[in-house]
């Protein structure tokens, strides 16, 4: 089904060019880690690609002025957000909201994959352990 949300009439483009980053190298056989802050390609959008093979493994908790979203790309995650615990596998998605201490682990089996989005224009973070 064909979507229409808006009027393209209605959307004037803002003068940016198209930009590329690399995030990972897409060659290589260890888990994808790397980062883009959103001002290199002149958005107001940062992302990250996370992975671990060790299950148990993960982010120490920290938190972040804006909100985070997170994208399980491969595997299985145990994410505590503030209080709250949310597992979620490949194809799921975690917010953590702006303020809120947040961390995840693999729960394994194998590795765990992930794509953050930060909702900053760059990562800012604060460590808490």
């Amino acid at each position: 089904m064909a979507r229409h949300d808006f009027d393209p009439a209605t959307v004037t483009p803002d003068g940016r060019q198209p930009a590329k980053a690399t995030l990972f190298d897409g060659m290589s056989a260890a888990p994808a880690r790397g980062s883009v802050n959103g001002e290199i390609l002149g958005t107001s959008v940062t992302v990250l690609a996370y992975g671990n093979d060790e299950p148990g493994t993960g982010p120490r908790l920290h938190v972040h002025p804006y909100d985070e979203i997170f994208v399980v790309r491969e595997g299985r995650a145990r994410f505590f957000v503030g209080d709250q615990v949310i597992d979620a596998a490949a194809g799921e998605t975690v917010l953590g909201p702006a303020g809120l201490p947040h961390k995840f682990v693999n729960l394994g089996p194998g590795r765990l994959q992930t794509i953050d989005i930060h909702l900053s224009p760059r990562w800012i973070q604060t460590d808490l352990e």
